[in-house]
Protein backbone atom coordinates (compact mmCIF):
# COMPACT_ATOMS: atom_id res chain seq x y z
CA UNK A 1 0.00 0.00 0.00
CA UNK A 2 2.83 2.34 0.79
CA UNK A 3 4.45 1.85 -2.61
CA UNK A 4 1.17 2.76 -4.33
CA UNK A 5 0.88 6.17 -2.65
CA UNK A 6 1.67 8.93 -5.11
CA UNK A 7 -0.02 11.87 -3.39
CA UNK A 8 -0.57 12.47 0.32
CA UNK A 9 -3.56 14.61 1.41
CA UNK A 10 -2.47 17.65 3.41
CA UNK A 11 -5.71 19.39 4.40
CA UNK A 12 -7.00 20.98 1.16
CA UNK A 13 -3.98 20.10 -1.02
CA UNK A 14 -2.25 16.91 -2.14
CA UNK A 15 1.54 16.67 -1.91
CA UNK A 16 3.95 14.18 -3.49
CA UNK A 17 5.09 11.43 -1.15
CA UNK A 18 8.73 12.60 -1.15
CA UNK A 19 7.74 16.16 -0.21
CA UNK A 20 5.41 14.96 2.56
CA UNK A 21 8.24 12.78 3.88
CA UNK A 22 10.50 15.82 4.14
CA UNK A 23 7.85 17.61 6.19
CA UNK A 24 7.50 14.63 8.54
CA UNK A 25 11.26 14.60 9.14
CA UNK A 26 10.82 17.57 11.47
CA UNK A 27 8.56 15.59 13.82
CA UNK A 28 9.54 13.61 16.90
CA UNK A 29 8.36 10.25 18.19
CA UNK A 30 5.21 11.55 19.87
CA UNK A 31 4.17 13.67 16.89
CA UNK A 32 4.66 10.77 14.48
CA UNK A 33 2.50 8.60 16.71
CA UNK A 34 -0.31 11.16 16.63
CA UNK A 35 -0.04 11.57 12.87
CA UNK A 36 -0.31 7.80 12.40
CA UNK A 37 -3.85 7.98 13.82
CA UNK A 38 -5.14 10.46 11.23
CA UNK A 39 -5.64 8.17 8.24
CA UNK A 40 -4.26 5.13 6.51
CA UNK A 41 -2.16 7.33 4.22
CA UNK A 42 -0.67 9.31 7.10
CA UNK A 43 -0.05 6.08 9.03
CA UNK A 44 1.99 4.65 6.17
CA UNK A 45 3.89 7.93 5.94
CA UNK A 46 4.50 8.24 9.70
CA UNK A 47 5.93 4.70 9.87
CA UNK A 48 8.34 5.15 6.99
CA UNK A 49 11.70 3.46 7.61
CA UNK A 50 13.63 6.63 6.73
CA UNK A 51 11.97 8.62 9.50
CA UNK A 52 12.62 6.06 12.25
CA UNK A 53 16.16 5.37 11.07
CA UNK A 54 16.83 9.10 11.32
CA UNK A 55 15.37 9.20 14.85
CA UNK A 56 17.62 6.28 15.85
CA UNK A 57 20.67 8.16 14.62
CA UNK A 58 19.63 11.40 16.31
CA UNK A 59 19.22 9.70 19.70
CA UNK A 60 22.57 7.92 19.42
CA UNK A 61 21.34 4.37 18.90
CA UNK A 62 22.92 2.01 16.34
CA UNK A 63 25.10 4.84 15.06
CA UNK A 64 27.28 2.62 12.87
CA UNK A 65 24.38 0.93 11.05
CA UNK A 66 22.95 1.72 7.64
CA UNK A 67 19.27 1.87 6.77
CA UNK A 68 19.46 -1.24 4.57
CA UNK A 69 20.84 -3.48 7.33
CA UNK A 70 17.44 -4.19 8.89
CA UNK A 71 13.75 -3.51 8.58
CA UNK A 72 11.52 -2.28 11.35
CA UNK A 73 13.48 0.72 12.61
CA UNK A 74 10.54 1.82 14.73
CA UNK A 75 10.73 -1.41 16.71
CA UNK A 76 14.51 -1.13 16.85
CA UNK A 77 14.23 2.32 18.44
CA UNK A 78 11.67 1.00 20.92
CA UNK A 79 13.96 -1.89 21.90
CA UNK A 80 16.96 0.40 22.35
CA UNK A 81 15.01 2.76 24.59
CA UNK A 82 13.66 -0.13 26.68
CA UNK A 83 17.19 -1.51 27.07
CA UNK A 84 18.45 1.89 28.17
CA UNK A 85 15.68 2.21 30.77
CA UNK A 86 16.47 -1.25 32.11
CA UNK A 87 20.19 -0.42 32.38
CA UNK A 88 19.45 2.81 34.22
CA UNK A 89 17.17 0.96 36.65
CA UNK A 90 19.90 -1.65 37.23
CA UNK A 91 22.44 1.09 37.93
CA UNK A 92 20.15 2.76 40.43
CA UNK A 93 19.22 -0.46 42.24
CA UNK A 94 22.64 -2.10 41.97
CA UNK A 95 21.29 -5.01 39.97
CA UNK A 96 24.01 -6.88 38.14
CA UNK A 97 26.93 -9.24 38.52
CA UNK A 98 30.15 -8.28 40.31
CA UNK A 99 33.48 -10.05 39.96
CA UNK A 100 37.02 -9.55 41.13
CA UNK A 101 39.81 -9.56 38.56
CA UNK A 102 42.11 -12.02 40.30
CA UNK A 103 45.88 -12.03 40.55
CA UNK A 104 48.52 -14.50 41.64
CA UNK A 105 49.91 -14.69 45.16
CA UNK A 106 52.65 -12.40 46.39
CA UNK A 107 51.93 -9.58 43.94
CA UNK A 108 50.73 -6.13 44.89
CA UNK A 109 48.65 -3.98 42.54
CA UNK A 110 50.53 -0.90 41.26
CA UNK A 111 48.45 0.58 38.44
CA UNK A 112 45.19 0.04 36.54
CA UNK A 113 43.75 1.54 33.35
CA UNK A 114 40.76 0.67 31.17
CA UNK A 115 39.55 1.33 27.63
CA UNK A 116 36.14 0.12 26.42
CA UNK A 117 36.02 -2.69 28.96
CA UNK A 118 39.59 -3.96 28.41
CA UNK A 119 41.55 -3.64 31.68
CA UNK A 120 45.32 -3.57 32.05
CA UNK A 121 47.00 -3.93 35.46
CA UNK A 122 50.62 -3.81 36.62
CA UNK A 123 52.08 -5.48 39.71
CA UNK A 124 55.16 -5.30 41.90
CA UNK A 125 56.43 -8.52 40.34
CA UNK A 126 56.83 -6.68 37.03
CA UNK A 127 53.92 -8.49 35.38
CA UNK A 128 51.36 -6.72 33.23
CA UNK A 129 48.00 -8.47 32.80
CA UNK A 130 45.01 -7.92 30.50
CA UNK A 131 41.32 -8.66 31.10
CA UNK A 132 38.52 -8.34 28.56
CA UNK A 133 35.40 -7.79 30.67
CA UNK A 134 33.21 -7.59 27.56
CA UNK A 135 33.43 -11.35 27.06
CA UNK A 136 33.20 -12.21 30.77
CA UNK A 137 36.40 -14.22 30.34
CA UNK A 138 38.71 -13.46 33.25
CA UNK A 139 41.67 -15.64 32.28
CA UNK A 140 44.14 -12.77 32.01
CA UNK A 141 47.11 -13.17 29.62
CA UNK A 142 50.44 -11.86 30.81
CA UNK A 143 52.25 -9.36 28.60
CA UNK A 144 55.96 -10.13 28.44
CA UNK A 145 58.06 -7.27 29.83
CA UNK A 146 60.65 -7.52 27.10
CA UNK A 147 63.69 -7.11 29.36
CA UNK A 148 66.95 -8.32 27.97
CA UNK A 149 68.19 -11.88 28.61
CA UNK A 150 71.10 -10.50 30.61
CA UNK A 151 68.82 -8.82 33.15
CA UNK A 152 69.41 -10.83 36.29
CA UNK A 153 67.50 -10.62 39.53
CA UNK A 154 63.87 -9.76 40.15
CA UNK A 155 61.93 -7.68 37.68
CA UNK A 156 61.39 -4.02 38.61
CA UNK A 157 58.00 -2.84 39.82
CA UNK A 158 55.46 -1.45 37.39
CA UNK A 159 54.99 2.30 37.92
CA UNK A 160 52.22 3.16 35.45
CA UNK A 161 50.04 1.38 32.88
CA UNK A 162 47.91 2.83 30.07
CA UNK A 163 45.73 1.29 27.37
CA UNK A 164 43.73 2.46 24.34
CA UNK A 165 41.91 0.65 21.55
CA UNK A 166 45.12 -0.70 19.97
CA UNK A 167 48.06 -0.35 22.40
CA UNK A 168 49.05 -1.11 25.99
CA UNK A 169 51.95 0.69 27.67
CA UNK A 170 53.76 0.06 30.96
CA UNK A 171 56.48 2.07 32.70
CA UNK A 172 58.77 0.35 35.21
CA UNK A 173 60.68 1.58 38.26
CA UNK A 174 64.03 1.34 36.46
CA UNK A 175 62.92 3.77 33.72
CA UNK A 176 62.00 1.15 31.11
CA UNK A 177 58.92 1.77 28.95
CA UNK A 178 57.36 -1.12 27.00
CA UNK A 179 54.66 -0.83 24.33
CA UNK A 180 52.48 -3.78 23.24
CA UNK A 181 50.07 -4.09 20.37
CA UNK A 182 46.74 -5.66 21.33
CA UNK A 183 46.55 -7.25 17.87
CA UNK A 184 49.92 -8.95 17.44
CA UNK A 185 50.67 -10.79 20.70
CA UNK A 186 52.38 -10.66 24.05
CA UNK A 187 55.82 -9.48 22.92
CA UNK A 188 56.39 -5.70 23.05
CA UNK A 189 56.59 -3.94 19.71
CA UNK A 190 58.62 -1.04 21.11
CA UNK A 191 60.80 -0.44 24.14
CA UNK A 192 62.92 2.47 25.28
CA UNK A 193 64.79 3.48 28.40
CA UNK A 194 65.01 6.51 30.69
CA UNK A 195 67.95 7.10 33.01
CA UNK A 196 65.67 7.71 36.00
CA UNK A 197 62.29 6.58 37.27
CA UNK A 198 59.31 7.52 35.09
CA UNK A 199 57.18 10.09 36.94
CA UNK A 200 54.27 10.36 34.49
CA UNK A 201 52.98 8.36 31.53
CA UNK A 202 50.44 9.32 28.86
CA UNK A 203 48.96 7.42 25.91
CA UNK A 204 47.01 9.03 23.08
CA UNK A 205 43.30 8.21 23.14
CA UNK A 206 42.69 7.24 19.50
CA UNK A 207 46.26 7.25 18.18
CA UNK A 208 49.59 5.55 18.84
CA UNK A 209 51.59 8.24 20.63
CA UNK A 210 53.29 7.66 24.00
CA UNK A 211 54.62 10.42 26.27
CA UNK A 212 56.78 9.87 29.37
CA UNK A 213 58.32 12.23 31.90
CA UNK A 214 61.49 11.27 33.77
CA UNK A 215 63.54 13.73 35.76
CA UNK A 216 63.49 17.05 33.92
CA UNK A 217 62.86 15.47 30.51
CA UNK A 218 59.62 14.75 28.62
CA UNK A 219 59.86 12.38 25.66
CA UNK A 220 57.17 11.73 23.04
CA UNK A 221 57.35 8.58 20.88
CA UNK A 222 55.12 7.59 17.96
CA UNK A 223 55.33 5.35 14.88
CA UNK A 224 55.89 6.75 11.39
CA UNK A 225 53.95 5.86 8.25
CA UNK A 226 55.82 2.54 7.90
CA UNK A 227 55.21 1.54 11.52
CA UNK A 228 58.73 2.22 12.83
CA UNK A 229 58.74 3.93 16.21
CA UNK A 230 60.74 7.11 16.58
CA UNK A 231 61.18 9.98 19.04
CA UNK A 232 58.82 12.76 17.94
CA UNK A 233 60.03 15.28 20.50
CA UNK A 234 62.28 15.63 23.55
CA UNK A 235 61.64 18.54 25.89
CA UNK A 236 63.75 19.81 28.77
CA UNK A 237 61.79 21.33 31.67
CA UNK A 238 63.22 23.15 34.68
CA UNK A 239 60.92 21.41 37.20
CA UNK A 240 59.77 17.86 37.86
CA UNK A 241 56.63 16.84 35.97
CA UNK A 242 53.79 15.56 38.14
CA UNK A 243 50.95 15.28 35.55
CA UNK A 244 51.13 14.48 31.84
CA UNK A 245 48.42 14.08 29.19
CA UNK A 246 48.28 13.80 25.41
CA UNK A 247 45.67 15.91 23.64
CA UNK A 248 43.16 13.57 21.93
CA UNK A 249 42.49 13.97 18.21
CA UNK A 250 45.41 16.40 17.75
CA UNK A 251 46.19 17.12 14.11
CA UNK A 252 49.74 16.55 12.93
CA UNK A 253 52.37 15.72 15.53
CA UNK A 254 51.28 14.68 19.05
CA UNK A 255 50.58 17.47 21.53
CA UNK A 256 51.32 16.90 25.23
CA UNK A 257 50.22 18.96 28.23
CA UNK A 258 52.50 18.70 31.26
CA UNK A 259 52.16 20.15 34.75
CA UNK A 260 55.43 20.71 36.61
CA UNK A 261 54.80 22.13 40.09
CA UNK A 262 53.29 25.59 39.41
CA UNK A 263 53.78 25.68 35.59
CA UNK A 264 51.64 24.09 32.86
CA UNK A 265 53.36 23.49 29.50
CA UNK A 266 52.03 22.71 26.03
CA UNK A 267 54.61 20.53 24.23
CA UNK A 268 54.37 20.04 20.47
CA UNK A 269 56.89 18.87 17.90
CA UNK A 270 60.41 20.23 18.16
CA UNK A 271 59.27 23.63 19.43
CA UNK A 272 60.34 24.58 22.95
CA UNK A 273 57.68 24.11 25.56
CA UNK A 274 55.07 26.86 25.55
CA UNK A 275 53.95 27.99 29.00
CA UNK A 276 50.18 27.80 29.27
CA UNK A 277 49.91 28.89 32.92
CA UNK A 278 52.41 29.95 35.55
CA UNK A 279 51.79 31.55 38.96
CA UNK A 280 54.61 31.32 41.46
CA UNK A 281 53.64 29.55 44.65
CA UNK A 282 50.42 28.01 43.28
CA UNK A 283 51.23 24.37 42.41
CA UNK A 284 48.99 22.31 40.14
CA UNK A 285 47.17 19.54 42.02
CA UNK A 286 45.33 17.73 39.17
CA UNK A 287 45.08 17.88 35.37
CA UNK A 288 42.84 16.66 32.54
CA UNK A 289 42.61 17.60 28.87
CA UNK A 290 40.06 17.33 26.07
CA UNK A 291 40.45 17.94 22.35
CA UNK A 292 40.53 21.74 22.70
CA UNK A 293 40.70 22.55 26.42
CA UNK A 294 42.74 21.81 29.53
CA UNK A 295 41.40 21.87 33.10
CA UNK A 296 43.64 21.78 36.14
CA UNK A 297 43.36 22.54 39.84
CA UNK A 298 45.69 25.07 41.46
CA UNK A 299 46.49 25.42 45.14
CA UNK A 300 45.88 28.93 46.48
CA UNK A 301 48.08 30.98 48.79
CA UNK A 302 45.78 30.37 51.74
CA UNK A 303 43.08 32.24 53.58
CA UNK A 304 45.40 35.10 54.59
CA UNK A 305 45.69 36.39 51.01
CA UNK A 306 42.13 35.48 50.05
CA UNK A 307 43.31 33.18 47.25
CA UNK A 308 41.17 30.04 47.37
CA UNK A 309 41.84 26.79 45.52
CA UNK A 310 40.36 26.82 42.03
CA UNK A 311 40.02 24.85 38.81
CA UNK A 312 41.20 26.79 35.76
CA UNK A 313 39.92 26.06 32.26
CA UNK A 314 42.21 27.04 29.35
CA UNK A 315 41.75 26.96 25.59
CA UNK A 316 44.70 25.06 24.10
CA UNK A 317 44.56 26.88 20.76
CA UNK A 318 44.41 30.47 22.02
CA UNK A 319 46.09 29.87 25.45
CA UNK A 320 43.35 31.98 27.04
CA UNK A 321 41.85 31.29 30.46
CA UNK A 322 38.18 30.63 29.77
CA UNK A 323 36.85 30.11 33.27
CA UNK A 324 37.87 30.00 36.92
CA UNK A 325 35.78 27.49 38.81
CA UNK A 326 35.42 26.78 42.48
CA UNK A 327 36.15 28.59 45.69
CA UNK A 328 37.27 25.88 48.08
CA UNK A 329 39.56 25.77 51.08
CA UNK A 330 40.60 22.20 50.19
CA UNK A 331 42.88 21.15 47.36
CA UNK A 332 41.30 19.78 44.17
CA UNK A 333 42.64 16.23 43.95
CA UNK A 334 41.04 15.01 40.70
CA UNK A 335 39.27 16.51 37.69
CA UNK A 336 37.53 14.81 34.75
CA UNK A 337 36.94 16.89 31.63
CA UNK A 338 37.50 14.41 28.79
CA UNK A 339 34.81 11.89 29.82
CA UNK A 340 32.22 14.45 30.95
CA UNK A 341 29.24 15.59 28.85
CA UNK A 342 29.69 18.74 26.72
CA UNK A 343 30.10 21.94 28.77
CA UNK A 344 30.32 19.88 31.98
CA UNK A 345 33.12 19.16 34.43
CA UNK A 346 33.38 17.07 37.61
CA UNK A 347 35.99 17.50 40.33
CA UNK A 348 37.01 15.86 43.59
CA UNK A 349 38.45 17.72 46.55
CA UNK A 350 40.30 17.11 49.79
CA UNK A 351 37.34 18.65 51.61
CA UNK A 352 35.54 15.33 50.84
CA UNK A 353 33.16 16.83 48.28
CA UNK A 354 32.41 15.99 44.66
CA UNK A 355 31.43 19.06 42.63
CA UNK A 356 29.75 19.14 39.21
CA UNK A 357 30.26 22.33 37.21
CA UNK A 358 28.59 23.81 34.16
CA UNK A 359 31.41 25.51 32.26
CA UNK A 360 29.10 28.40 31.37
CA UNK A 361 28.84 29.46 35.00
CA UNK A 362 31.24 29.63 37.95
CA UNK A 363 29.05 28.12 40.67
CA UNK A 364 28.74 24.30 40.91
CA UNK A 365 25.51 22.67 39.82
CA UNK A 366 25.68 20.29 42.78
CA UNK A 367 28.04 19.48 45.64
CA UNK A 368 28.01 15.88 46.90
CA UNK A 369 29.40 14.94 50.31
CA UNK A 370 30.06 11.30 51.09
CA UNK A 371 33.76 10.56 51.58
CA UNK A 372 35.66 10.67 54.85
CA UNK A 373 39.27 11.22 53.69
CA UNK A 374 38.97 13.12 50.42
CA UNK A 375 38.04 12.22 46.84
CA UNK A 376 40.62 10.40 44.70
CA UNK A 377 38.78 9.53 41.43
CA UNK A 378 35.65 10.82 39.66
CA UNK A 379 33.71 10.31 36.43
CA UNK A 380 30.24 11.38 35.29
CA UNK A 381 27.80 11.11 32.41
CA UNK A 382 24.51 12.86 31.70
CA UNK A 383 22.74 11.59 34.83
CA UNK A 384 25.12 9.88 37.29
CA UNK A 385 28.44 10.45 39.02
CA UNK A 386 30.82 7.74 40.27
CA UNK A 387 33.42 8.80 42.84
CA UNK A 388 36.15 7.03 44.78
CA UNK A 389 37.71 8.11 48.05
CA UNK A 390 40.98 7.76 49.91
CA UNK A 391 39.23 5.63 52.52
CA UNK A 392 38.34 3.00 49.88
CA UNK A 393 34.69 3.96 49.34
CA UNK A 394 33.08 3.95 45.87
CA UNK A 395 29.87 6.01 45.65
CA UNK A 396 27.34 6.18 42.81
CA UNK A 397 25.29 9.39 42.76
CA UNK A 398 22.22 10.59 40.92
CA UNK A 399 23.59 13.87 39.58
CA UNK A 400 20.22 15.56 38.97
CA UNK A 401 18.76 14.67 42.37
CA UNK A 402 22.03 15.06 44.26
CA UNK A 403 21.46 11.82 46.17
CA UNK A 404 23.60 8.74 46.74
CA UNK A 405 22.28 5.60 45.06
CA UNK A 406 24.64 3.04 46.61
CA UNK A 407 28.18 2.56 47.80
CA UNK A 408 30.85 -0.13 48.09
CA UNK A 409 33.82 -0.24 50.43
CA UNK A 410 37.24 -1.91 50.24
CA UNK A 411 40.41 -1.54 52.25
CA UNK A 412 42.69 0.55 49.99
CA UNK A 413 42.24 3.98 48.35
CA UNK A 414 40.29 4.08 45.09
CA UNK A 415 42.83 5.17 42.49
CA UNK A 416 40.86 4.47 39.32
CA UNK A 417 37.20 4.55 38.23
CA UNK A 418 35.83 3.88 34.75
CA UNK A 419 32.32 3.13 33.51
CA UNK A 420 30.19 3.04 30.39
CA UNK A 421 26.47 2.41 29.92
CA UNK A 422 26.51 -1.17 31.24
CA UNK A 423 29.75 -1.80 33.19
CA UNK A 424 31.87 -0.31 35.96
CA UNK A 425 35.56 -0.88 36.76
CA UNK A 426 37.05 0.24 40.08
CA UNK A 427 40.57 -0.30 41.42
CA UNK A 428 41.67 -0.12 45.05
CA UNK A 429 45.44 0.31 44.86
CA UNK A 430 47.58 0.19 48.04
CA UNK A 431 49.93 3.06 48.85
CA UNK A 432 52.40 0.67 50.46
CA UNK A 433 54.01 -1.50 47.77
CA UNK A 434 56.25 -3.54 50.12
CA UNK A 435 54.18 -4.35 53.21
CA UNK A 436 55.62 -6.53 55.88
CA UNK A 437 54.99 -10.21 55.16
CA UNK A 438 53.98 -9.77 51.49
CA UNK A 439 57.18 -11.23 50.09
CA UNK A 440 57.01 -14.28 47.86
CA UNK A 441 59.32 -16.07 50.32
CA UNK A 442 56.86 -15.84 53.21
CA UNK A 443 55.32 -19.01 54.54
CA UNK A 444 51.69 -17.90 54.86
CA UNK A 445 50.66 -15.79 51.86
CA UNK A 446 46.96 -15.98 52.65
CA UNK A 447 47.32 -13.87 55.79
CA UNK A 448 48.45 -10.90 53.70
CA UNK A 449 45.84 -10.92 50.96
CA UNK A 450 44.47 -7.70 52.45
CA UNK A 451 47.63 -5.82 51.43
CA UNK A 452 47.47 -6.50 47.70
CA UNK A 453 44.71 -4.32 46.31
CA UNK A 454 41.70 -5.36 44.27
CA UNK A 455 39.93 -4.67 40.97
CA UNK A 456 36.13 -4.91 40.82
CA UNK A 457 34.17 -5.42 37.59
CA UNK A 458 30.41 -4.74 37.60
CA UNK A 459 28.12 -5.79 34.76
CA UNK A 460 24.69 -4.15 34.99
CA UNK A 461 23.18 -5.79 31.91
CA UNK A 462 22.75 -8.97 33.98
CA UNK A 463 19.47 -9.25 35.93
CA UNK A 464 21.02 -10.31 39.19
CA UNK A 465 21.37 -8.54 42.52
CA UNK A 466 24.97 -7.44 42.81
CA UNK A 467 24.97 -8.02 46.56
CA UNK A 468 23.98 -11.63 45.89
CA UNK A 469 26.46 -12.20 43.09
CA UNK A 470 28.76 -15.15 43.64
CA UNK A 471 32.29 -13.90 44.13
CA UNK A 472 35.15 -15.69 42.35
CA UNK A 473 36.37 -16.87 45.75
CA UNK A 474 33.23 -19.05 45.96
CA UNK A 475 33.55 -20.48 42.45
CA UNK A 476 36.07 -23.13 43.41
CA UNK A 477 35.59 -26.83 42.70
CA UNK A 478 36.74 -29.98 44.45
CA UNK A 479 39.96 -30.15 42.42
CA UNK A 480 41.24 -26.94 44.00
CA UNK A 481 44.17 -27.54 46.35
CA UNK A 482 43.88 -24.41 48.50
CA UNK A 483 41.20 -21.87 49.29
CA UNK A 484 40.87 -18.63 51.18
CA UNK A 485 38.24 -17.36 53.57
CA UNK A 486 39.54 -13.86 54.29
CA UNK A 487 36.70 -11.41 54.91
CA UNK A 488 34.11 -13.94 53.73
CA UNK A 489 32.26 -16.75 55.41
CA UNK A 490 32.04 -19.92 53.33
CA UNK A 491 29.29 -22.28 54.46
CA UNK A 492 30.67 -25.17 52.41
CA UNK A 493 34.17 -24.40 51.07
CA UNK A 494 35.27 -25.65 47.65
CA UNK A 495 31.71 -26.05 46.40
CA UNK A 496 30.13 -24.55 43.34
CA UNK A 497 27.71 -22.28 45.15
Amino acid sequence: FQNEINEVPFFDVHLPYELALKIFQYLGRAELGRCAQVSRTWKALAEDEVLWFRLCQQEGYLSGASISERCGWKQALKDCRARERALRANWKNRVGAVSQLQYELGKILCGVHCCDGVVVAGYTSGEVRLWDTRTWDYTAPVLEPGHGPGDAGPQPHVSFVRINSSLAVAAYEDGTVSVWSLMTGREPIHRYQHNQRVQALALGAPGAAVATASGFQVKVESPDDRGFWQTTGTFEIQKLVSFLHLVPEALGSPVAVAAAEDIVYVLKGEDPGKVLHSVYGQPVTCLDVSAHEAAFGVKGFGWLLNEPNQVLLYNLETSQCLRKLGNSMGDFTCVNLQDSPPSMLVTGNKDRRVRVYDLRRAEPLCSLYGHQLGVSAVQMDDWKVVSGGEEGLVCVWDQRMGTKLWEMHARHPVRYVWFDSHSLITANIPDEKTPRGASIDDDDLTAHRKHRGIIYAYEFSVDQLAVESVLPICRSSYDEVTGYSYNIGLAVPYDNI
